[in-house]
């Protein structure tokens, strides 16, 4: 994948584990806070980190985000700057933006500024970390859009030896098999009703309450 490049404003715990994740991934990253300590934490890992007021619009211009594919606005406690430097991210130009809402009046606030994604990043890890406490069997989720979710479930020992359609994850839960994975290796891409084995995993597309059903009966 082409690399590509993103501004990160508000470096902390969210914003600098989505800076240092990205430069990772080998992209072109510039990391902006305004205070010291944030920025200097990960001016190692960073293509360019810059001390600045997001509410300032002249500062991110020359802070070069106006080149930049993406900006993420990470900025968490305070409101104001949060949803100014969404605004000036619109003004200067940039493609896209994501940024970090705290309330649904938040939320509702920047996608009429026309924001790309809005994340509640707090709310989304709860969700997750519910619904994986609430069933074992449930590794991890993600949501997709339009109220759909792909589900890493693992198969229990009582499902061990039934072949995939004994599920009836289409029929009885209205759900779409993506994958099966034993290790490292495809199953289901290989045969067209592979037989079943414990700690198999299902990767599974559908609705959350189709989810759930299908989740609890096993």
């Amino acid at each position: 994948m082409k690399p590509r490049s993103f501004a990160i404003v508000g470096l902390g715990t969210f914003g600098k584990t989505i800076a240092v994740q990205l430069a990772e991934f080998g992209n072109y990253v510039i990391g902006i806070d305004i205070a010291n300590g944030p920025v200097n934490e990960v001016a190692g890992a960073l293509n360019d980190t810059i001390i600045a007021d997001a509410r300032d619009e002249q500062a991110l211009r020359e802070a070069g985000v106006g080149q930049c594919d993406t900006l993420v606005v990470a900025i968490g406690e305070d409101l104001e700057a949060n949803i100014v430097c969404a605004m000036n991210a619109k003004i200067i130009g940039i493609k896209t933006i994501w940024a970090k809402a705290n309330t649904r009046t938040h939320h509702r606030i920047l996608s009429r500024m026309g924001v790309d994604r809005v994340i509640h990043a707090e709310r989304e890890m709860g969700l997750r970390v519910a619904q994986m406490l609430h069933n074992p069997l449930v590794r991890d989720y993600v949501a997709v859009g339009n109220g759909y979710y792909v589900v890493n479930i693992v198969v229990p020992d009582s499902m061990s030896g039934k072949p995939l359609s004994a599920l009836n994850l289409s029929t009885s839960f209205r759900l779409k098999t993506l994958e099966v994975m034993r290790g490292t290796d495809s199953i289901a891409g290989n045969r067209s009703d592979p037989t079943l084995e414990a700690d198999d995993h299902l990767l599974v597309l559908g609705q959350r309450k189709d989810l759930r059903a299908f989740s609890d009966s096993l």
